[in-house]
């Protein structure tokens, strides 16, 4: 199940948290650099994000996530995060497929760290393609995909 996630609820912002953070650690093994943003954000910074999120259950239990901001024409996913236990089962697919039917827009845009292949890979396979890609660190490059 899919729906829409309100994170003024503490006990839910405090899971989506956990997630994100295990989420983000899995991707700063990856590439290389433990300085992602969203792995070091507080509760109180997560609470107060002003992005819409869908959240994806199994069951009771909150496996996933997708945070957004809309802009005419566009929607810019910010964050895409599954719980490493509940990983490739489809979970981060699912939120994306439901997002697109939810918020139809002429152009999608997502980033990555380069070296993220599961993520690099499932944003290619539905269609995405790379604009640009920028080093944010020494040695660490962001690739920012668009799909029209």
């Amino acid at each position: 199940m899919i729906t829409r996630l309100d994170l003024t609820d503490a006990s839910l912002a405090e899971r989506v948290l956990a997630i994100q953070h295990a989420a983000y650690a899995v991707e700063a093994q990856l590439i290389g650099f433990s300085g992602i943003p969203p792995l070091h954000e507080d509760l109180a910074g997560l609470m107060a994000s002003t992005e819409d999120w869908l959240g994806r259950y199994d069951g009771e239990t909150l496996v996933g996530a997708v945070a957004y901001e809309l802009t005419p024409g566009v929607v810019e996913i910010s964050r895409l995060i599954v719980d490493p236990a509940h990983a490739r089962r489809g979970h981060g697919r699912a939120l994306l497929d439901h997002l697109d039917e939810l918020e139809p827009r002429p152009v999608s845009r997502v980033s990555t760290g380069s070296l993220n292949t599961p993520a690099v890979n499932l944003y290619t396979s539905r269609g995405y393609r790379v604009r640009s890609r920028i080093e944010v660190a020494p040695g660490v490059e962001l690739s920012q995909f668009e799909r029209p």
